[in-house]
Formats: structure tokens, C-alpha cells, sequence
């Protein structure tokens, strides 16, 4: 059997909000006698916000904090620990004294379970700077410059861009691709973040390299995933 797999932001969802009403009734039918495991680097809480606790109960397996909780009939059957040192946080806290991005809010270091999402701007931002700091970061690639210093100077940790303010850090290895640790056989993965240094990246070069069947969709938003649900599959 086939089996599919979606991140979420950007690609079942618009970036931290909910899934559109339609989408979501699509979804619920569409996932029925399918194989189908969500990955996404957000906690249990904010997916079932985000998409809604039918979705989530329903699929085959929930990866939650980018692999590193997983959830299977709403059971919890595995999860990891990490916690970045002092080391790590002084130099990110530098990060956020320098960043050019004027507007700072408070939350700039969330822990989740096996990962700590930082964010320069601070989650606690509004919707509206949330976006407008996408759109800087564009230009600036800002949190991609922070991946590439943490990922070449720090052998046991690695960082990945994700959603529109934030990078998740996590224990090397530790990242999307590791669902593939539990799924065999032909896979068609759906996710917005599959250049390099996003977090979607892992997950879709380790199909590359294992030759595994695969179709990759990288998508630019949900209603693009949605099209292609309804004309392909």
C-alpha cells in the first residue's frame, strides 16, 4: 500500500492557523482506507488546533515535534528528550540582540518535546508582523544564516527552517527523516520546506538517497496540496 505523507504548516494549513473549513472536510473523507502520517515540527496541542481532532485521530500516525513524539490512534507510543545547553543559548541569544529585525516579542525559545523552536521576532508576535517578518526574511534569510552557523559549528545539534518566523533545533539525526525509521514501502510526500536547510529537506533527501519509490510534492501553500489531491489521487 502507498503510503502518504503531509507536514503541516504551509502545506495542510496556512502557516500556525487553521485548516480551511472545505480542506478539512476534503481531508477527513479523502484519508479513509489510506495510510496516511502527518510530520510537523509543532506540538500535539497546536496540530489539533490547527487541523482539528478528526484529522488527528484519525491518520495512521502523528509525528509530532518533527518526529521526535509520535502518536498512533491517539495513543503516545515513542518520545525523545533534548535540551539545548548554555553554550547554545548565549550564542542565540546574541542572535536576537543583533538581528536586524527591529520588532522583538517575547517567546523566543519554545521547548517542545525533542526540540527547541527559536525564533528572533519571538512567537508571541501578531499575525500581521508574523508576516511581515516572512517577507523580510525572504530577503534577508536571516534564519538560514542561523542554520548554517549552528549546523557547521555544532557536531551534536542541527537546525532546520520551518513555518515563517522560526528554525527548530534538535539533536543531530533527530529530524523529519527519521520517520522513515517506521514507514516502508512506496512513499508520496506532500510539504512546503524541501530546500535545502528546510525542514522538510531531511525527510525528502534520505527517499532520494535510499532509492525508495517516492513522488515529492513541494507545494506553495495548502490549496496547491488540495489540487493535487483532487487530480491525482
Amino acid at each position: 500500500m502507498t503510503n502518504y505523507i503531509f507536514d503541516i504548516d504551509g502545506t495542510l494549513t496556512p502557516s500556525r492557523m487553521k485548516i480551511n473549513s472545505n480542506f478539512e472536510s476534503f481531508f477527513s473523507n479523502w484519508i479513509k482506507d489510506k495510510q496516511v502520517y502527518l510530520v510537523t515540527g509543532s506540538d500535539k496541542d497546536k496540530t489539533v488546533e490547527q487541523i482539528g481532532e478528526n484529522i488527528w485521530s484519525n491518520v495512521t500516525c502523528v509525528y509530532q515535534s518533527c518526529g521526535n513524539q509520535v502518536w498512533k490512534n491517539t495513543k503516545l507510543i515513542k518520545e525523545n528528550s533534548f535540551f539545548i545547553d548554555s553554550r547554545i543559548k548565549n550564542t542565540l541569544d546574541t542572535y536576537i540582540e543583533k538581528s536586524e529585525w527591529k520588532f522583538k516579542f517575547d517567546n523566543n525559545f519554545e521547548q517542545r518535546v525533542g526540540l527547541v523552536n527559536f525564533s528572533t521576532i519571538g512567537r508571541n508576535c501578531t499575525q500581521e508582523m508574523r508576516d511581515k517578518y516572512y517577507k523580510w526574511d525572504l530577503k534577508n534569510r536571516e534564519r538560514e544564516k542561523i542554520c548554517e552557523f549552528i549546523n557547521t559549528n555544532f557536531s551534536n545539534i542541527e537546525a532546520s527552517v520551518g513555518g515563517q518566523i522560526s528554525i527548530d533545533i534538535y539533536e543531530r539525526g533527530k529530524n523529519k527523516a527519521q520517520v522513515l525509521d517506521d514507514i516502508l514501502g512506496e512513499v508520496i510526500f506532500f510539504g512546503d520546506r524541501m530546500e535545502i536547510g528546510g525542514n522538510d529537506y531531511p525527510l525528502a533527501k534520505r527517499l532520494i538517497q535510499e532509492k525508495r519509490k517516492h513522488k515529492l510534492h513541494k507545494v506553495k501553500n495548502p490549496y496547491e496540496t488540495w489540487e493535487i489531491l483532487k487530480k491525482k489521487y
